[in-house]
């Protein structure tokens, strides 16, 4: 698919060769076919990269210039309201004051933006560039509230392994529910891993596109620029930080887990010490020996019961002192 747009006054709106003339602010390229592609290469004669190129992670094969134009591609995400946010990556390709854009998802920064920019509300939209960093701001605040929420989700998750842990529930119940908060966790985890790939590749982007001297752009553009690499740098500390937080608790759910099966295996351990005397009383009597002065006994058999139950108090009480029960 191809979206093309130019500005009118103060809002973009769909390009349209015969009534606009010239060349088109920005070229939207999304999950593009060949002929959309081999349309945008002849309109600006650059080389549109395939996406088994935007997918290579060397720096030379993301940021480089070519033909006059500068290709930039970033790591964007996806889908991050849904439980299986995805990563793609996203090119923009500049050339004079017109963007190109290569991507093979819907970021809602990209919706946002193209909405918010449609309409008349003074926003400005002058050229390629102030369009390529708006893009980039709205995928840093998207960013940011994803983050937000993890981070509220994270405080849930912690209250919830430590009030399961000291719950007076069945063992089996506790261990099920902190399995499930270990689930929880790897999901964060993993997301986090994406979010820090992806604003580690806006910072580089940001920061090649800014040490370009012949981009020194106004200065309301550099100022953007500038609050862009903040923003990313800011965020990914927020995001190790939260990373951080999150290996504490899949340890604690772990250690939690370990002393739970530690206390079931503790009681399997005091039962068989104290059934070890008993069981050694009923051996001896059980041996059946030809001259065994219990055995003719009146009161052999309480005798042997009452021994047993004797030797099976004795190590119970000594443990419960010792505060091992």
């Amino acid at each position: 698919m191809l979206r093309i747009y130019t500005r009118t006054e103060d809002k973009l709106v769909p390009f349209d060769a015969e009534k606009s003339g010239g060349l088109p602010i920005w070229l939207d390229l999304i999950s593009p076919e060949a002929g959309d592609v081999a349309r945008v290469e002849q309109l600006l004669g650059v080389a549109v990269p395939s996406r088994a190129e935007m997918e290579e992670i060397e720096l030379s094969a993301r940021l480089y210039a070519e033909n006059g134009a500068l290709f930039m591609t970033l790591t964007g995400l996806a889908y991050l309201d849904t439980e299986t946010p995805i990563k793609t990556p996203i090119t923009f390709i500049l050339k004079g004051k017109t963007l190109v854009t290569v991507r093979y998802a819907e970021p809602k920064p990209f919706l946002a933006y193209t909405n918010r920019a449609q309409k008349p509300n003074g926003s400005v939209h002058r050229s390629g560039e102030e369009i390529m960093l708006g893009l980039i701001e709205a995928m840093i605040d998207r960013t940011a509230d994803a983050l937000e929420r993890i981070g509220n989700e994270t405080d849930g998750l912690s209250r919830s392994v430590f009030k399961t842990a000291q719950a007076k529930t069945k063992a089996s119940t506790k261990t099920h529910d902190l399995e499930s908060v270990i689930s929880l966790i790897g999901n964060k985890a993993e997301l986090l891993t994406m979010i820090q790939e992806s604003l580690v590749s806006i910072s580089r982007l940001v920061a090649y596109y800014a040490a370009l001297e012949e981009n020194a752009g106004d200065k309301e553009s550099k100022h953007l620029v500038r609050l862009i690499q903040r923003d990313a740098n800011s965020l990914g500390e927020h995001a190790r930080a939260l990373s951080a937080r999150l290996g504490f608790l899949l340890d604690a759910t772990l250690g939690a887990i370990n002393l739970e099966q530690n206390q079931i295996i503790k009681i399997f351990s005091v039962a068989a010490v104290v059934f070890l005397p008993p069981t050694l009383v009923a051996s001896i009597y059980g041996m059946n020996f030809q001259f065994m002065p219990e055995l003719g006994w009146r009161f052999g058999y309480p005798f042997a019961l009452g021994l047993m139950v004797l030797s099976a108090a004795l190590p119970f009480v000594y443990f419960k002192r010792k505060g091992w029960l």
